[in-house]
């Protein structure tokens, strides 16, 4: 049974769930509107650069979750869900998803955006397995910290192999499907390497070294 493994922002869904909670944040008032969308911008142009502070991303992405109540949270993240994410589930993403779920293979989403985004997003895909970057809980709060080791550019394949270990698979036949040269790290782990819908860097690195480019919004 061969590991299919997927990115999620701007690979299954047309759009970065990540930067799309920051909107979704400001446009209704929960943080400040112009302060938090500039910043969030400057870091979604960091994050496309390769040149992103992980950690002032996490310790600004996860103030809104330290600062507001679980009950919040939840009300929030559902309506984001219906009026963010769901607008920008690919439909030859899904069909993707379906393709290797019949070859028996096993499914899972790696993504460096948070766990409370991103777990739902999983379970509307049908996914079961996900690795993100998990925020720390104490006490049924969010302390604005992050857990372990974050779900991000070599920290991915650090979070993989943990979770190879865990689930005592491996890598024979494993796919990997993302667009970000940030995922270089872990597109050079797995068998098949491809790149769908890639960044500019990306898309040269796959054509040097004859990876199969896709398009899922074609």
């Amino acid at each position: 049974m061969a590991l299919a493994i997927f990115d999620l922002d701007n690979t299954l869904l047309g759009g970065d769930s990540d930067y799309l909670w920051g909107r979704y944040l400001a446009e209704n008032g929960i943080v400040d509107p112009q302060s938090y969308h500039d910043t969030n911008l400057a870091y979604y142009h960091d994050y496309q650069a390769g040149q992103l502070d992980i950690n002032a991303f996490l310790q600004f992405v996860f103030e809104p979750l330290a600062k507001n109540s679980m009950q919040n949270l939840l009300s929030w993240r559902a309506e984001y869900l219906q009026q963010k994410i769901m607008p920008i589930i690919l439909p030859k993403g899904r069909e993707l998803i379906e393709y290797h779920r019949q070859q028996g293979d096993t499914l899972l989403i790696i993504t460096a955006t948070n766990s409370f985004l991103t777990k739902p997003i999983a379970e509307i895909l049908g996914i079961d397995h996900l690795i993100a970057t998990d925020p720390e809980m104490v006490d049924g709060r969010y302390t604005g910290q992050v857990q372990g080791v974050p779900s991000f550019q070599h920290g991915k394949v650090v979070r993989l192999q943990h979770w190879l270990t865990e689930h005592q698979h491996n890598l024979a036949g494993s796919y990997f499907y993302s667009d970000s040269h940030n995922d270089l790290p872990l597109l050079e782990q797995v068998e098949t390497p491809i790149a769908v819908d890639p960044d500019e860097t990306l898309a040269e690195i796959a054509r040097q070294r004859d990876w199969k480019i896709l398009s899922l919004r074609e």
